[in-house]
């Protein structure tokens, strides 16, 4: 399995980014996103089952939105009015039908004030 994330960058708080991860390889149950803030340990974002049940953290509920297109194995992460508290490495991550876990290589974002 192999997943390919994209989309982060820089951007000042208000704005928005978009990140996408393409995983190949597998049948996947589970996607979604965690990120790692400096000196705080990986945490979730958000997940979307294969059938379209998601799951947000409180903190960026009605602010970030996850999709997926099943046909292409791609997971997305609408990240809107971000604040500098989002800034952190977000990593992809699918939990197979098989309940084996993998994860992307990590992408940077990162807000200013």
């Amino acid at each position: 399995v192999q997943l390919q994330a994209c989309g982060g960058g820089l951007v000042e708080a208000g704005g928005f980014l978009r990140l996408s991860c393409a995983a190949s390889g597998g049948i996947f149950s589970i996607m979604g996103w965690y990120r790692q803030a400096p000196g705080k340990q990986r945490a979730m974002v958000a997940t979307i089952t294969n059938t379209g049940s998601t799951n947000y953290v409180d903190s960026v509920k009605g602010r970030f939105t996850i999709s997926r297109d099943n046909a292409k194995s791609t997971v997305y992460l609408q990240m809107d009015s971000l604040e500098p508290e989002d800034t952190a490495v977000y990593y992809c991550y699918t939990r197979t039908r098989v309940r084996v876990s993998y994860w992307g290589q990590g992408t940077l974002v990162t807000v200013s004030s």
